[in-house]
């Protein structure tokens, strides 16, 4: 009698049992998986190192920038203090004259207007020049032979510039038309 079940026990399939190949192959994929394991924990490794570095660089650039706000005028205010001593050792004379105290408020006046232009800001002192909107604010318009009509004749304040920036516009009279 002929058995034609797959399943019978005479009849061995091809491929039933594993052989050297599957053996191989099998072997040769966990070498590979635990090869990827390897990298996949060596490149974990990276990103948190990475990670880490870039908090650090955050931390400190925040600190950097707190430093730079809160120390941001030490240069201005060092060149202020001699104008500041000299201020102060002005009021300290008490026996001086009318003109010589007028030099020394001078001297610290200029002081300070040097200390202003090596930061950047200067006066605007518009006399004799023609009206300007942008960085002029008329308060009067007066008469005065001679000038031509919106030229400013005289400046009751100065104005004042920061790198290009008013700061104060100058305020001033206009000769009228």
């Amino acid at each position: 009698m002929q058995n034609n079940d797959p399943q019978s026990p005479g009849a061995a399939p091809a491929q039933a049992t594993p052989d050297a190949t599957s053996g191989a192959e099998l072997e040769a994929l966990q070498a590979r998986v635990a090869e990827l394991e390897a990298s996949n924990a060596e490149l974990r490794e990276t990103v948190l190192r990475e990670k880490a570095e870039i908090e650090n660089q955050r931390r400190r650039l925040h600190r950097d920038l707190e430093q730079a706000r809160r120390f941001a005028n030490e240069k201005l205010l060092n060149e202020l203090l001699p104008v500041y001593d000299g201020l102060e050792s002005g009021l300290a004379v008490e026996s001086a004259d009318v003109a010589s105290m007028r030099e020394g408020i001078s001297l610290t006046l200029k002081s300070l207007l040097k200390v202003a232009e090596n930061n950047g800001m200067s006066q605007v002192d518009p006399l004799g020049l023609p009206l300007d909107p942008e960085r002029h604010h008329a308060v009067s318009m007066v008469e005065a032979p001679g000038q031509a009509p919106g030229t400013v004749v005289s400046v009751l304040q100065k104005g004042y510039v920061l790198n290009d920036r008013l700061l104060r516009p100058a305020l001033v009279a206009v000769a009228r038309d």
